[in-house]
């Protein structure tokens, strides 16, 4: 069931040519894991990383191509990290999908890479499993050649490709989430 529509405007706007309270009241009605979505991005792009963290059971098991597999506290402290880090960024969402107890969505995330002042525009598809009304499982996949290649530049293009260089990355995202993490006292 499709609920979100056209991806959202930046910052929760609605799709277009609908009525936003109307739209929503459907939404609201029509599947409460859509809404749990729908809030879980709404928090994204107003970047709220304790809305979204809300949004997952003490157990979440996350998981995408740079930091790889994250679970619990891991994943709600990556978002914490990477949103406080977050420059120029803005999100567009939508074609949230579900179907019993999971979902799945699209969404676009744009925003400098601060180690090399690079802007990044992410293509990411979302899964979701959710247990009573909170998201356990949530695997974002994305091409990291085309995002390293933005992020990096030349050095990404060549030898983003490369399992030597998409391990450094993972390897040095684990490290950013582990200092972060211990500055938190986490």
């Amino acid at each position: 069931m499709s609920l979100a529509g056209p991806l959202s405007a930046v910052r929760g706007g609605a799709p277009p040519q609908q009525d936003p309270v109307h739209f929503r009241e459907i939404a609201d009605m029509a599947n409460p894991n859509a809404e749990l979505i729908e809030r879980f991005y709404r928090s994204f792009q107003a970047l709220d990383a304790e809305g979204m963290a809300a949004c997952y059971a003490h157990d979440i098991r996350f998981q995408d191509p740079v930091f790889g597999t994250l679970h619990g506290g891991e994943a709600a402290d990556m978002w914490r990290m990477l949103l406080a880090r977050a420059a120029d960024f803005s999100l567009t969402y939508g074609n949230i999908r579900t179907s019993g107890q999971t979902a799945s969505a699209a969404s676009v995330a744009t925003y400098r890479f601060t180690p090399t002042g690079r802007t990044v525009v992410n293509d990411i598809r979302s899964r979701f499993a959710i247990r009573d009304g909170l998201i356990v499982e949530h695997t974002d996949s994305f091409d990291l050649w085309r995002w390293s290649r933005q992020a990096l530049g030349l050095k990404g293009w060549l030898f983003g490709a490369t399992p030597l260089v998409q391990k450094a990355l993972r390897k040095e995202a684990r490290r950013n989430l582990a200092d972060f993490r211990r500055k938190r006292g986490s």
